[in-house]
């Protein structure tokens, strides 16, 4: 279970902890891409109960969504349970321990204009906790124009904002005691607005609070992102006060647990720590 490579250096560490934020570059070899790609397919062929679709019927390109397939489709739970993903996400968190809580498919076909609203994930998980980070890895060559966008730091402001929809940007519910996310495109140059261009096999990691967004996919290639979420030690399971995404269920936990079992497993464990 404990996995010792790659290591990171120090300094990316320290800026996923400044930023929010920070580019990896090529921790993923072509073993995990072509098996994530097979993944991609089977689930665009047969998408799962949590499937979204937020290009309108009869528009223009694809942005399809879909969460929780892991252990539906044998590739995904390949990569969750064996890849470098959780040694990389438990150096960044500075955790003991890391668990797997989901993963996440967005795929943007070329000519979608949809874009992805700012937002940050942790209200919209039932979960508690500041060690949450998220990997979102890139199949195919991004390229500024459509990579996803990160305001830096914005995971230290000490703010809760409301979750929103994907299709057309409103919250999720009213009265949840959440701020409105800011109007950071009508304001970038108050912002320190991080995106990258990126190689088949690189991933940005990104804390659960950091906001971020991303812009359709006008050009060519398809842009496919395997986003993986992982959780350390000081993470519980939470109550919301409206809907929750993804809504994984039969998990038996009640708020103030830690994550685990079948549905979230201890996938690595730092070095000298006991099980």
């Amino acid at each position: 279970m404990t996995r010792t490579e790659p290591w990171l250096p120090e300094d990316t560490i320290a800026a996923y902890r400044r930023d929010g934020v920070c580019r990896l570059r090529g921790l993923f070899d072509r073993r995990w891409l072509d098996t994530l790609a097979v993944g991609i397919e089977r689930d665009l062929a047969d998408p799962g109960p949590y499937v979204k679709v937020y290009t309108p019927e009869g528009g223009p390109g694809l942005y399809f969504g879909d969460l929780v397939m892991w252990r539906r489709i044998a590739e995904f739970g390949d990569f969750a349970l064996n890849s470098p993903a959780a040694a990389i996400a438990g150096q960044l968190m500075g955790a003991d321990r890391v668990t797997f809580y989901h993963d996440h498919l967005l795929v943007k076909e070329p000519g979608t204009p949809e874009r992805t609203p700012w937002h940050h994930d942790l209200p919209y998980f039932p979960i508690d906790g500041d060690q949450v980070c998220g990997l979102w890895l890139t199949l195919d060559l991004v390229d500024r124009a459509t990579c996803v966008e990160f305001a830096a730091g914005s995971h230290r402001w000490g703010r809760r904002f409301a979750p929103r929809y994907f299709a057309d940007g409103g919250d999720y519910y009213d009265d949840s005691g959440f701020d409105t996310v800011p109007d950071i495109d009508a304001n970038r140059a108050d912002y320190q607005v991080l995106s990258w261009d990126l190689e088949p096999g690189d991933c940005i990691a990104f804390h659960a609070l950091t906001l971020h967004g991303s812009p359709g996919n006008l050009r060519r290639p398809r842009r496919r992102a395997y986003v993986t979420r992982w959780v350390g030690d000081n993470v519980v399971y939470a109550e919301r006060p409206g809907l929750i995404s993804p809504d994984i269920r039969g998990h038996d936990l009640a708020p103030g647990d830690p994550l685990g079992g079948e549905m979230f497993p201890l996938v690595w464990t730092a070095p000298g720590v006991d099980v």
